[in-house]
């Protein structure tokens, strides 16, 4: 019995000496809620940054970090930046076979396509062929994906000349304009290469997968119409790109007769010969290497009947001065990013084919480096190809091997055959064009696009029509403040749910989605879905809750006389909160506090 007394104080004890912790962990919460520490500054950001573009994670423990050497730091920074180092050390002459037969046939493909592309650019043939040696070189040391082959592309060499024509007329002077374009190609690279180091991949992101679809769908358009000066033979033509002005150039040409039929029947020949070469080479998946040859075929058939029948009778300076500086600036900014977008969503595409991931950032710093190099060496903008890529894909490419053969292969046909590029046809090149344009337009993409998202789709058609009736920046221009409007529409008006209980379920969803929801009588359960509650949204999101709680007041003391107990606001995906959203909190809770009403979140 004597016992007890001291039982009953160690129970005493035990109660007291929980309170004294709990209110030491309450002091400790509020003291760090309260105080908390400074965030890294931008520099310790940026410094980060660059690290982890070049350093790659290393599974050793700190302790065994710490007693890393100088020298695996510098082959750790060097993995980093030349990837070639990780994937080379196991590489097995069995890849070799594979890349070489698909570095060949990736090469009869991109001869071809390099002349014609740098025709597009308003740039003799051989700056074509100089885009697919250096670039594709520098990308196999330092890229990560696999599959992508690197060299000029249509809708970038458009962009090119559309743009520069405004600076510099290539017809005046041409040796003024290659030397900007290789300046655009500089600064091409620079920004590429800063986005990369500095993680500004969100930036590319702006021009969003709907806004791609459109902006591709009109420049092909508006690139098949341009290349009827060259299947046509006119002479007299715009250097506008919106299609009013092209079509009203071809018809005052044929008009004026200032045009060449024999011109058009070769074009055409070929055209149709290289269409239905793709067509075969689709319908049996073994006769890949068909469309692929058959470009390098057209050109070596052409050139000879040219070169036998005579019918042609019938580098490297950049200007970081000057009054041109900042145009060039602005279109190589351009360039870059469209360029990324394109080679980003090609390599990731193939990547997810083969499973692996690709480092948006690092594929940013090589594209960047490569076209640097390039901009140095005689060659214009660079990317990663569609067309290209899915041909190097099918042909059973390992690594960037195969970009390394069809670079290698490119060069000895510089060496060998360029004399001969005099004689190749403008309407052949204008063929091979024409060709390759039917897989730029994605109308089945643009319906799915319609109907996952109406505000996608806008962007999309902002990016065609501007693209096609106005220019290559209203297009771009059109697609990005689109994109822009569809950002601070969803911040300024996120989505409010009146949720409801799903039958025979502990799941709640929304009413208008789900009409067979059930309503707790007397309680309110709201939804947000926006990560920010700011002073952009704030005020909406008070007055949409404030309408809601109305309603249902009016609505359950008409039918069943009873009030509001209780309003859930579900804030799950609330990220950030700024002054103007707690203050908005308070005042709600006030407002339906005086009322009655209890406020949970």
């Amino acid at each position: 019995m004597g016992s007890l007394p001291t039982e009953s104080l160690s129970v005493e004890e035990h109660q007291q000496q929980q309170v004294e912790m709990d209110d030491t962990s309450r002091t400790e919460r509020a003291r760090w809620l309260l105080n908390s520490p400074d965030p890294p500054s931008i520099w310790h950001e940026l410094a980060g940054s660059i690290r982890e573009a070049f350093f790659p994670r290393n599974k050793l423990s700190s302790s065994s970090r710490v007693k890393q050497t100088w020298r695996r730091s510098a082959f750790s920074f060097l993995r980093g930046l030349f990837p070639i180092l990780n994937w080379g050390r196991n590489y097995k002459a069995s890849k070799f076979k594979s890349d070489l037969m698909a570095g060949l046939t990736l090469a009869s493909l991109s001869i071809p396509q390099s002349i014609g592309y740098a025709n597009l650019a308003k740039l003799d043939p051989q700056y074509g062929l100089y885009t697919s040696v250096i670039p594709p070189l520098i990308y196999a040391l330092m890229g990560s994906s696999r599959e992508i082959a690197i060299g000029p592309v249509a809708v970038v060499s458009m962009l090119l000349s559309a743009l520069m024509q405004n600076v510099q007329d290539p017809a005046a002077d041409p040796v003024a304009y290659r030397k900007l374009v290789f300046t655009v190609t500089f600064f091409a690279g620079v920004f590429q290469s800063v986005f990369g180091l500095f993680r500004l991949g969100f930036l590319v992101d702006f021009l969003s997968h709907a806004a791609i679809v459109g902006f591709m769908a009109g420049a092909a358009i508006v690139i098949g119409l341009q290349q009827l000066k060259g299947l046509l033979g006119i002479s007299h033509f715009t250097n506008k790109t919106d299609v009013v002005s092209v079509l009203g150039s071809v018809f005052s040409s044929l008009h004026h007769s200032y045009w060449y039929p024999l011109n058009f029947v070769l074009g055409c020949s070929f055209l149709i010969f290289l269409l239905i070469a793709r067509f075969i080479g689709r319908r049996n998946k073994k006769l890949f290497w068909l469309p692929a040859i058959a470009p390098l075929l057209s050109v070596i058939l052409s050139t000879l009947i040219v070169y036998l029948t005579k019918a042609d009778n019938s580098a490297h300076q950049l200007q970081l001065t000057g009054p041109h500086l900042g145009q060039t600036a602005k279109i190589g900014l351009i360039s870059a990013v469209v360029a990324l977008t394109e080679a980003i969503a090609v390599g990731r595409s193939f990547a997810s084919i083969k499973g692996y991931h690709l480092d948006g950032n690092k594929e940013m710093v090589a594209m960047g480096f490569m076209n640097i190099a390039g901009s140095l060496t005689s060659c214009y903008v660079a990317t990663g190809s569609f067309s290209r890529t899915a041909v190097n894909f099918s042909a059973g490419c390992q690594t960037v091997v195969s970009n390394i053969v069809m670079a290698i292969t490119v060069l000895l046909s510089l060496e060998l055959f360029t004399s001969l590029l005099y004689y190749t046809p403008i309407a052949i090149l204008a063929s091979i064009i024409l060709s390759a344009l039917p897989g730029l337009i994605d109308i089945n993409e643009a319906i799915n696009i319609y109907k996952v998202d109406k505000l996608d789709f806008l962007a999309c058609i902002g990016a065609f029509l501007g693209v096609l009736f106005a220019s290559v920046e209203i297009g771009l221009l059109a697609a990005v403040t689109i994109s822009f409007a569809k950002i601070l529409l969803n911040a300024v008006r996120p989505g409010i749910e009146l949720q409801g209980r799903l039958p025979r379920t502990d799941t709640y969803g929304d009413i208008s989605q789900f009409p067979m929801a059930i309503k707790t009588p007397g309680i309110l359960t709201i939804r947000i879905n926006s990560a920010l509650f700011c002073f952009a949204n704030a005020n909406f999101i008070r007055e949409r809750i404030m309408r809601w709680v109305t309603e249902e007041q009016d609505e359950l003391e008409e039918t069943t006389k009873r009030t509001i107990q209780a309003v859930i606001i579900d804030m799950s995906n609330l990220m950030n909160i700024d002054t103007s959203g707690i203050l908005v909190l308070e005042e709600l809770h006030k407002k339906l506090a005086s009322n009655g009403i209890e406020v949970k979140q």
